[in-house]
C-alpha cells in the first residue's frame, strides 16, 4: 500500500482547496445585500420610521396572524405527516408531491388558487356567501393564504424526524396495550419534538414574510390586511426610508428564526 494511502492525517476533511473560492463567493452573494439594507438605513430616524401608526399595525399584524397560520398548520400538518411517514397509503410519493407543491409554485398563483376557490365567484366560497361569510379579502385570507404556503415546511420537517426515529419505541408500547391515541401522546411526540418545533419555527417564518399570495387573496388594507411585507412594498414608492427601516426588521427576525432553529439542531447534534 502506498505511503500516502497509509496516512489518515487529523483534521483531513476532503475537501479541495479550490472548492472554498465559489464557496467564498456564494457566502458573500447572500451576505453583501444585507449589508447593503444595513448601509443605506437612516439611523437617525430609524426608531420614528418602524413605531409610526402604519408601521405598528401592520407588524402587530403580521405577528398575530403569523402565530394563527403557524397553529393551523400545526392542526393539519401533524397529521398529515404523521400519515405520509407511517400510513399504509397508496400512492404516497404523488400525495407527498402535492404537499410540497407550495414549495415551488410561484405565491401569486397560490393567492390565484385560494381566490378562485374561497373568493366571492370561487366554486367553494359562492356557498359561503349564501351562508353569510366571506373569506376573501379579510384577516381569515391573510391567516389561510400563510398556513398554505408554510404547510409544507411543517410537514417536510417532522416527516423526515418521523422516518430517523423509525417505529420501534411505538411497537413495543403497542405490545404492552398502549393504544393508538396514547402511544402518539406519550411515545411518538416526544420523539419527533425537535423536528416539530423545527418545523413549526420555519412556519412562523415563511408566514412572517410571506407577500404575493397574501395580496392577491386578502388585499391590503391597513389593520386588516396590510402585513408589514406589504407595508414595506408600499413605502418603497413613497418613502424609501421607511421602507428600507421595516425591511430591517424583517431581516432581524427572520435572522432571528434561523438561529433558533439552526441553534437547537446543534445542541441537538453535540449531545448525540
Amino acid at each position: 500500500m502506498p505511503a500516502s494511502a497509509r496516512r489518515s492525517p487529523r483534521g483531513y476533511t476532503g475537501i479541495p482547496r479550490w472548492v472554498y473560492v465559489p464557496a467564498a463567493v456564494g457566502l458573500l452573494f447572500v451576505v453583501v445585500p444585507f449589508v447593503g439594507i444595513l448601509a443605506r438605513v437612516d439611523w437617525a430616524h430609524f426608531v420614528p420610521l418602524i413605531t409610526s401608526e402604519s408601521s405598528l399595525a401592520a407588524l402587530r399584524l403580521s405577528l398575530e396572524t403569523a402565530l394563527a397560520s403557524t397553529a393551523a398548520c400545526l392542526l393539519i400538518g401533524v397529521p398529515m405527516a404523521l400519515v405520509l411517514a407511517r400510513g399504509p397509503v397508496r400512492g404516497r410519493r404523488w400525495l407527498r408531491g402535492l404537499v410540497l407543491l407550495p414549495l415551488v409554485l410561484p405565491p401569486v398563483v397560490g393567492g390565484l388558487a385560494l381566490l378562485y376557490t374561497f373568493g366571492r365567484v370561487g366554486f367553494v366560497g359562492r356557498w359561503l356567501e349564501v351562508a353569510g361569510l366571506q373569506i376573501a379579502f379579510t384577516t381569515m385570507a391573510v391567516v389561510m393564504a400563510q398556513a398554505f404556503v408554510s404547510l409544507p415546511f411543517l410537514v417536510v420537517s417532522l416527516e423526515g424526524g418521523l422516518r430517523t426515529a423509525g417505529g420501534r419505541y411505538e411497537a413495543v408500547a403497542a405490545t404492552l396495550g398502549a393504544a393508538p391515541s396514547h402511544v402518539f401522546r406519550r411515545v411518538t411526540l416526544p420523539l419527533v419534538l425537535p423536528g416539530l418545533v423545527s418545523g413549526l419555527v420555519l412556519s412562523f417564518a415563511r408566514s412572517l414574510g410571506e407577500f404575493g399570495a397574501t395580496l392577491t387573496f386578502a388585499g391590503s388594507l391597513q389593520g386588516v390586511t396590510r402585513t408589514l411585507p406589504l407595508e414595506v412594498y408600499l413605502q418603497r414608492e413613497v418613502d424609501p426610508d421607511a421602507a428600507v427601516a421595516l425591511a430591517l426588521v424583517l431581516v432581524v427576525l427572520a435572522g432571528a428564526v434561523v438561529g433558533i432553529v439552526y441553534g437547537r439542531r446543534a445542541a441537538g447534534t453535540a449531545e448525540r
